[in-house]
């Protein structure tokens, strides 16, 4: 249907009804992104006039846990930092590892184009099982990796009874 065959006072409906929009399938997964995000608590990335613009949430260390028979191990990325910079407590059946990523300090000549990484103090806590021995946890920091052992209570661990038969 031609615009001219439009009654006059339905032009302006027609033209919102039918208003042509791009489709940006990359635009839509970052919307869908930065909903999860806020969901989760981060701060979202966002593309700002066409051109990409990044807002880094606050910095939090990625963390692995496994559990064998004898204990649980967390292990935590920590590139960049130092053993004094980093500290680990247990308290009220709560582990936390705590520190702080600082920024390296601006170079006069030096001209910064992007900073992705994150710096800053972090916090991670982690609710302890209730088979692990927070008397006997044991941390140890080699090569950027954090490692926290929590041995499981003695009670805990699985015995293997022999059955004699009669």
């Amino acid at each position: 249907m031609a615009i001219d065959t439009i009654p006059p006072g339905m032009k302006g409906d027609y033209n919102m009804m039918n208003t042509l929009t791009r489709w940006e399938p990359l635009r839509e997964m970052e919307d869908l992104q930065s909903r999860l995000s806020t969901l989760f608590g981060r701060t979202p990335m966002r593309r700002g006039n066409g051109k990409e613009s990044i807002t880094l949430p606050e910095w939090t260390p990625l963390a692995d846990i496994t559990e064998d028979d004898m204990e649980y191990v967390i292990k935590a990325e920590l590139p960049e930092l130092r053993k004094e910079d980093v500290k680990v407590t247990v308290e009220n059946g709560v582990l936390t590892i705590s520190g702080e990523r600082k920024f390296e300090k601006e170079e006069k000549k030096k001209k910064y184009h992007r900073v992705e990484r994150g710096y800053g103090s972090f916090v991670r806590t982690f609710a302890l099982p209730e088979d692990a021995d927070a008397d006997r946890v044991k941390a140890q920091f080699k090569q950027g990796i954090l490692e926290v052992h929590l041995p499981k209570n003695e009670k805990a661990k699985p015995k293997q009874i022999e059955v004699n038969v009669a």
